[in-house]
């Protein structure tokens, strides 16, 4: 039913009557196509009246234009839903961090922590136990002992376990050396009020550890100072010395213990030198370093 234009049949604008039914029939056609939704633009319906092309392709684009906005549509609802879905995966993730600060705070609870209150607690308490009754009292000094043996173990297993289960927390590394420190100069200040350990003792290890802990902070911009290595073994004797003259003790063990504190003093002495002299060593690297990278720095 392929239409044929005027020009094509007659050569002239006289294309007479059977023309004019071709292209009525052309534009019926093409209203039917159109009317019936086939989808079928009007040039591809085999009528070639122009104005029946005209209105099927018009109509195809705006069946096109509608289907793409549709899918404008759909990938509008799309993207919302996908930004939704990135919002609701923003959401859970600053849940997370709100989760993850509740477990540093809860953290701060565990175990080796608890450890470290303890002993802090126990510094009041070793205090009027080790002065009670005059300060002189077997059996009072006998409780101050055991308080002061509490504490020391506690330190022994505290850190230990804050570095193998991963429980370092801030309060434990400010906590526990203040601790530490605590509990020892309240037992060598007692002893010392006692008459029963001379204050220079006294005063050489307290120096120590304090003056210790300040050149920690003086060179921290440049690193830090490892654990010196007899650190351990001078807490250990301290512990043992410092133990032994809380408690009530005569004739040779009163002997042994002096000598046990000698062996403690000449320790704190020893370690004490060896963290001055890393202390320097890290000032000159960390000083040599810096003029090294501001020097290339220039360069």
């Amino acid at each position: 039913m392929s239409g044929i234009p005027a020009s094509a049949a007659g050569g002239s604008s006289k294309a007479g009557p059977s023309a004019g039914g071709a292209r009525a029939r052309a534009s019926r056609a093409s209203r039917a196509d159109m009317s019936g939704g086939g989808g079928v633009p009007g040039s591809a319906s085999g009528a070639g009246a122009p104005g029946g092309g005209a209105t099927g392709d018009t109509s195809a684009a705006a069946g096109v234009s509608a289907g793409t906005s549709a899918g404008a549509g759909v990938s509008a609802d799309g993207g919302a839903a996908g930004a939704g879905g990135d919002d609701g995966g923003a959401r859970p993730a600053r849940g997370g961090k709100l989760a993850a600060a509740a477990v540093n705070q809860a953290s701060v609870w565990n175990i080796a922590n608890l450890l470290t209150m303890l002993r802090l607690l126990l510094v009041p308490a070793f205090v009027a136990l080790m002065l009670a009754d005059g300060g002189y009292d077997p059996a009072w000094r006998a409780f101050a002992w055991a308080a002061f043996a509490i504490a020391m173990i506690t330190d022994l297993f505290d850190g230990h376990l804050a570095r193998t289960y991963n429980l370092v927390t801030d309060f434990g590394k400010i906590a526990d050396p203040i601790a530490d420190k605590a509990i020892m100069g309240a037992a060598l200040i007692c002893l010392s009020l006692l008459d029963d350990l001379p204050w220079w003792v006294t005063g050489v290890i307290l120096g120590r550890e304090l003056g210790i802990t300040l050149l920690r902070f003086l060179v921290i911009r440049y690193g830090v100072i490892p654990a010196s290595r007899g650190g351990k073994l001078k807490t250990l004797t301290q512990g043992v010395a410092v133990g032994m003259y809380i408690l009530a003790l005569t004739g040779w063990l009163a002997t042994l213990r002096w000598w046990v504190m000698a062996v403690a003093v000449v320790l704190t002495v020893a370690t004490g030198l060896d963290y001055v002299k890393q202390a320097i060593v890290l000032r000159r690297r960390g000083m040599a370093a810096r003029e090294s990278a501001s020097e290339e720095t220039e360069a």
